[in-house]
């Protein structure tokens, strides 16, 4: 079978941490082009992968011949470009979050449907070795009923890990649409949605912009989560942890207490009932800091689904489903009410 190929578009951290090298390594696909609108970037790394060379996304899916594109741009940019790709008959793996709205995230799912294209969205943290296994103990039971839940994910902010350092879109509106929520608080609503396999069907949210000057998007949010059966917990995403990392998760339990990425050798620490301890040592997360970029398995599983044709692990409609909590964390911070996520309307 000949190789699938990839083009990137845009060339920032995002793509050259995860997407290209991931790309490059895997024997299945050859990365034939690339985009970015500093033409000197898009050069760098065109000359690096061998690739062909645009500063313009719209040249490059008339003249490339490529079968699917990684999406790695300005959050306001993930919509159109997305949609463009799917209309030109080109699969889509398009970095999070998939959009700025549900009616942009509802046109980019119908666009992969009317064009029979795969469309993936990049939540890596479903494919933490940790968040795997403890999905595992929460689906066999043995956890028993879930009580509640917190997830934090916080670093100093974008500055060292963006391409642009402190001018990074990151932090204009008019770019991002959303900060921190964005930035961090989707990958845990998609992960406690994933964990728990259940949908999260009430929000309420403090998010503010109080650590970073250079900014009018939120860096701080706090989130009350309620999920369909009632379980209740709490969604942190900040930009203002000026020292480690923090990217864990607690899942309190009936018959144990989940600890994910609490510890820094053993990834999953099981406290049971009874007083037994069991602890996993599973690999690290994937982070920013340093010895944290290993595989994200995203471009693993974006490539074998279109190589088997089957469904995307984390298709339109699941990004769309994460996205909508964050929308709906806006929205009640706005309104001071406990909001419904995906409805527009306030929890009664």
């Amino acid at each position: 079978m000949s190789k699938l190929r990839i083009a990137v578009i845009g060339c920032g951290s995002i793509a050259r941490h995860r997407h290209l090298p991931e790309y490059a390594a895997n024997s299945k696909v050859q990365i034939v082009a690339v985009c970015d609108i500093v033409k000197e970037r898009a050069e760098e790394i065109g000359g690096q992968f061998g690739a062909r060379v645009f500063s313009n996304f719209e040249e490059l899916l008339l003249e490339a011949e490529i079968d699917a594109v990684s999406v790695c741009t300005p959050n306001y940019l993930h919509a159109p470009i997305s949609i463009a790709a799917l209309n030109a008959g080109k699969h889509v793996l398009c970095e999070k979050p998939m959009a700025t709205s549900q009616a942009e995230a509802l046109a980019m799912i119908e666009a992969a449907k009317s064009n029979g294209k795969k469309l993936m969205i990049a939540h890596n943290q479903r494919f933490v070795p940790s968040h795997v296994k403890a999905r595992k103990l929460i689906e066999t039971g043995e956890v028993g009923k879930i009580y509640s839940f917190r997830t934090a994910f916080g670093h100093p902010g974008p500055e060292k890990w963006s391409a642009d350092g402190a001018r990074s879109w990151f932090f204009k509106k008019e770019q991002a649409f959303i900060g921190a929520m964005g930035d961090l608080g989707v990958h845990k609503t998609d992960l406690i949605r994933y964990l728990l396999g259940e949908e999260i069907v009430e929000v309420a949210s403090f998010v503010e912009t109080s650590a970073k000057t250079n900014s009018d998007v939120d860096d701080n949010a706090v989130c009350i989560l309620k999920t369909e059966s009632g379980i209740v917990g709490t969604l942190a995403a900040s930009w203002s942890y000026v020292s480690k990392e923090e990217n864990s998760t607690i899942i309190y339990g009936e018959n144990a207490i989940l600890r994910l990425e609490e510890d820094p050798i053993f990834s999953l620490i099981v406290q049971y009932k009874n007083g037994e301890n069991v602890k996993y040592e599973l690999g690290k997360i994937q982070s920013n800091e340093e010895g944290g970029q290993g595989s994200s398995h995203v471009i693993e599983n974006f490539v074998t689904s279109i190589v088997n044709d089957t469904e995307p692990v984390i298709s339109g409609e699941e990004g769309m489903k994460s996205l909508q909590v964050i929308l709906a964390a806006l929205e009640s911070n706005e309104t001071k009410q406990i909001v419904k996520p995906g409805t527009k309307s306030v929890a009664k």
